[in-house]
């Protein structure tokens, strides 16, 4: 793509955005009924399945980043979908129906014990970040293994913990009733009807198609990011960690959005906090590609990436817990804080990346 204008660039990364939008939607969809008909969903496979569909888009980012060499756009992105993910809920919060918000009306304390578990695999990823480039063993990074493990031990956990009834919150007074229905399910009333009655094959096919259409979207808008980051003269690091990473969450959005529409407001957390806990995995693939450690490349950076995002999600669980009674201007407090956190992180990392 060196040779492509600007326009070019912007019709190709604009082309992928969308693609990975609609497939990525679709993609859901279709784990969610064969994850319910194979009886998957509390297992630590079903939910190994769940992270892994959502993370398509960044696992093609990450593939086609690590294997040209392009270090600071793969890290950039891995990291920087964390801040921008979490995001995504503040946009859930001011979907919501009523005078609660998101957090309140989640009422149970799992998504509590989510979140802890992206606050920890941040926390390493951003002081991994720091380490030097010796701190491997053979191309994997000390800090990509920690962050395997971590996230692998946390998903053992929070399969013992999600039949615990006493985890469960009294719903709020004045709340609509939650729903344990999947946010991908059938949202509008004969939208996805169909879907959901579907054979297992069609779904199948439709799942790989997906898959298909969701990688090469993703190699698309990597390739094409690249050069234009180039073109406009901004740094990778950034350019990965707000425009690519924007582009590669819009399945979550739109997953939220129904979410809330549905009441599923418990997975519409998990969804978000599953995603980021396990796209991070993803530096374990990044290094065996680039045969180096991705994480400490524009460490400096990435440290700073990380702590935006493991302070939204902090104020996240704080909200889940607490449980704020009301909204201001269309938010909770929560929410206030977390947007108001991620544009003082985006003021920094644009001084940091100068």
């Amino acid at each position: 793509m060196q040779s492509f204008g600007l326009g070019t660039l912007l019709l190709i990364f604009a082309g992928g955005a969308v693609a990975t939008w609609v497939s990525g939607v679709w993609l859901a969809k279709a784990t969610d009924i064969l994850d319910d008909r194979f009886g998957l969903g509390e297992t630590i496979g079903g939910m190994i399945l769940l992270s892994v569909t959502g993370g398509l888009p960044e696992l093609a980012i990450t593939i086609s980043a690590a294997s040209s060499g392009h270090l600071d756009i793969a890290a950039g992105n891995l990291i920087g979908g964390v801040a921008v993910q979490t995001l995504v809920l503040v946009i859930a919060d001011r979907c919501m129906r009523g005078p609660l918000p998101l957090s309140t009306a989640a009422a149970s304390l799992v998504p509590a014990l989510e979140g802890i578990l992206v606050i920890c695999v941040v926390a390493i990823t951003a002081m991994a970040g720091l380490l030097p480039k010796s701190a491997a063993v053979g191309p994997l990074g000390v800090g990509s293994i920690a962050i395997a493990v971590t996230w692998a031990v946390g998903m053992w956990i929070l399969t013992l913990c999600r039949d615990r009834k006493d985890l469960d919150l009294p719903a709020p007074v004045g709340a609509e009733p939650a729903t344990a229905q999947s946010p991908a399910g059938d949202a509008e009333p004969g939208s996805d009807r169909g879907l959901a009655a579907a054979s297992t094959a069609r779904l199948v096919t439709i799942f790989v198609l997906a898959s298909v259409i969701t990688l090469i979207a993703g190699v698309l808008l990597e390739q094409s990011g690249d050069r234009l980051a180039d073109v406009i003269g901004m740094n990778g690091v950034l350019f990965g960690a707000t425009v690519l990473a924007l582009a590669s969450a819009l399945p979550e959005i739109s997953t939220a959005i129904t979410g809330v529409q549905m009441r599923s407001y418990t997975l519409v957390f998990g969804d978000i906090f599953g995603g980021n806990a396990f796209q991070l995995v993803l530096f374990v693939l990044a290094d065996l590609l680039a045969w180096q450690p991705v994480l400490t490349h524009e460490g400096r950076a990435n440290a700073w990436i990380g702590m935006i995002g493991l302070v939204m999600t902090t104020l996240y669980v704080a909200g889940i817990v607490l449980r704020p009674r009301r909204r201001y201007w269309g938010l909770g407090v929560d929410s206030w804080a977390a947007f108001i956190a991620y544009g003082l992180g985006l003021w920094g990392l644009v001084l940091i990346s100068n």
